[in-house]
């Protein structure tokens, strides 16, 4: 890792020092540092442990549990200086203890996690958040054998690399990621490069194993939700186009639970949600910033009795503070799976979000105005 001097046109090599001299241990600090930050690890994790120890006849500890957006439960072996002989062998035994772990129990290991150190959330609400997906019951976690192992360590023993790259031969999923930390001054830098397996190699590797999981999904869900969807949401946009509602002329099926249209004001759409039990239609405000999202939220909500009023029902008006977005909602039961119910959810959703179309489209100039004089204030320094 190098410097650059910009007014001298050169570049400077930092120092790379070790975790130990710099008084970092494992669990307080390289640990913590990849929990709160799992994307350092080059994709979208969610951890749903730390020091895990949930197996039965053993005390044996795993450092770090998380799941990948396939539904993948992913080991996370952390090491400072040195990765040992051992990690391998330690890391194959938690993921095959791993290998039997149902959908119920990772929900309840989840919910330990956040009620120790996230304020207890609900496990399963997370969860369908972190797939997208409204329907927490059609989520797929733990597949077949296909967990995953990750190492993190400053310097890699050559028996760990040699029998990390026979285990990806075996088609195992195993990453190798050297973390190194520098010194720029009194600064401390931190450098992470993945080496096992190289880029370019994990793509065809990945690639593979998602055409596997693709098929034996495909054989799952072919009767089930994906078909289903695609097939209802056919249903919604021929209904909704005979209405006076334009807003899903340029929309085409999909196998998702949602369907979204914009609103006239970027990361602020209007949403239709078709899920197993039930069927509802969204105003959301998504914008790249959680404050302003909060600040246009707060000034619909002081307004809320009279917006209620023009939609003709209370709506659920939900802040998400402990979210980036904010979320307006009218929801009724339904039974989303029964093909004959589908032209009645079909004729609700197409009058419901005309409904909150005719309700919040006129405010959409005002939160225009609201945004940019926030944006001078800011740029003023008020």
């Amino acid at each position: 890792m190098y410097q650059i001097d910009k007014s001298a046109n050169r570049i400077f090599p930092l120092q790379e020092r070790k975790f130990s001299e710099l008084g970092f241990r494992e669990r307080d600090h390289l640990q913590e540092w990849i929990a709160t930050n799992p994307e350092v690890l080059g994709e979208e994790l969610l951890i749903i442990q730390k020091e895990f120890d949930g197996f039965d006849e053993t005390r044996e500890r795993l450092d770090l549990l998380a799941l990948d957006k396939q539904g993948h439960l992913v080991v996370i072996e952390n090491k400072l200086d040195d990765s040992g002989r051992d990690v391998t062998w330690q890391a194959l035994k938690y993921a095959s203890y791993c290998a039997g772990l149902t959908k119920s129990q990772i929900v309840a290991i989840y919910q330990k996690y956040l009620d120790k150190y996230e304020g207890g959330d609900n496990a399963q609400q997370r969860l369908a958040d972190f797939f997208n997906e409204f329907e927490f019951d059609e989520l797929i976690l733990n597949p077949g054998s296909d967990q995953r192992i990750i190492f993190v360590a400053a310097n890699f023993r050559r028996e760990v690399t040699s029998t990390a790259l026979w285990l990806m031969e075996h088609r195992i999923r195993i990453q190798c990621i050297k973390a190194v930390p520098f010194a720029m001054g009194d600064q401390l830098l931190l450098k992470l490069d993945q080496i096992i397996p190289v880029k370019e190699a994990e793509e065809y590797m990945i690639g593979i194993s998602e055409k596997k999981q693709e098929e034996q999904s495909n054989e799952r869900t072919v009767a089930n939700r994906h078909l289903a969807r695609e097939k209802f949401w056919r249903v919604f946009i021929d209904t909704v186009r005979e209405s006076d509602c334009r807003l899903y002329d340029n929309v085409n099926p999909s196998k998702d639970g949602w369907s979204s249209t914009g609103s006239g004001l970027s990361g602020v759409v209007y949403i239709v949600v078709f899920g197993r039990n039930c069927m509802r239609v969204e105003f959301v405000i998504a914008r790249s910033s959680q404050e302003e999202n909060k600040y246009l939220f707060d000034k619909l909500a002081s307004r809320r009795e009279e917006l209620d009023s023009k939609f003709g029902a209370p709506l659920d008006w939900e802040r998400l503070d402990n979210k980036k977005a904010c979320r307006i909602s009218y929801e009724a039961p339904a039974d989303g799976f029964n093909s004959d119910e589908w032209p009645r959810i079909a004729a609700w959703l197409t009058s419901h979000i005309s409904r909150i179309e005719k309700t919040f489209r006129p405010e959409i100039p005002n939160l225009k105005n609201l945004l940019a004089l926030r944006q001078e204030e800011v740029e003023e320094g008020i």
